[in-house]
């Protein structure tokens, strides 16, 4: 694997960057503050935009470690403003695999922009650092998520049972991956 840490990635539509200490309000206004984007997730919605803040200062500095690959999703037609979230929250080196989490604005829902966004990071950790394995789950109950995953070519794996915690707490959890060479 080659270590090449969060690069900026373009698609058709979407900008992939860093995140910048200027992000925090955007980040709190358009997902860490809703309840209903943070339902499925492992982490509680934001009580204010310092908490935001205090994550985001978190994340600029891990920027520099080669091993954190962590993007705000930005779409090109609103300028700089992050309307969603993708990165690799963990990694196994032994097996060159990178689990990939994401989350993207309620308003931003049912419109093909986090399986943009997860294509292109998936090519980017495939094509330049090297990675074999890619693999992602969700929760059950949230089958719009397999959705984005199969759309980019992942396979399903299966179902383990009572596997999970998140915020709607233990259930049942649907794993996929897909081999580089899959594709």
């Amino acid at each position: 694997m080659n270590y090449t840490g969060t690069q900026t990635l373009e698609t058709d539509r979407l900008l992939l960057r860093r995140y910048t200490k200027d992000d925090a309000l955007a980040v709190y206004k358009n997902w860490a503050s809703d309840d209903d984007v943070a339902k499925f997730l492992t982490w509680p919605t934001h009580a204010n935009q310092d908490v935001t803040q205090e994550v985001i200062d978190d994340w600029v500095n891990c920027y520099s470690d080669d091993k954190y690959y962590h993007w705000a999703i930005v779409l090109k037609e609103n300028g700089s403003e992050p309307i969603g979230d993708i990165a690799v929250v963990h990694m196994d080196e032994k097996t060159s695999m990178a689990h990939i989490g994401y989350c993207i604005g309620r308003a931003w829902w049912n419109k093909g922009v986090t399986s943009e966004a997860l294509q292109a990071v998936m090519n980017y950790l495939f094509d330049v650092a090297g990675f074999n394995r890619i693999e992602a789950r969700h929760d059950a109950n949230n089958p719009n998520s397999g959705k984005v995953m199969l759309k980019c070519g992942m396979r399903y794996e299966g179902t383990m049972r009572s596997s999970g915690w998140n915020n709607q707490g233990i259930h049942d959890e649907c794993f996929y991956a897909l081999l580089k060479s899959d594709r």
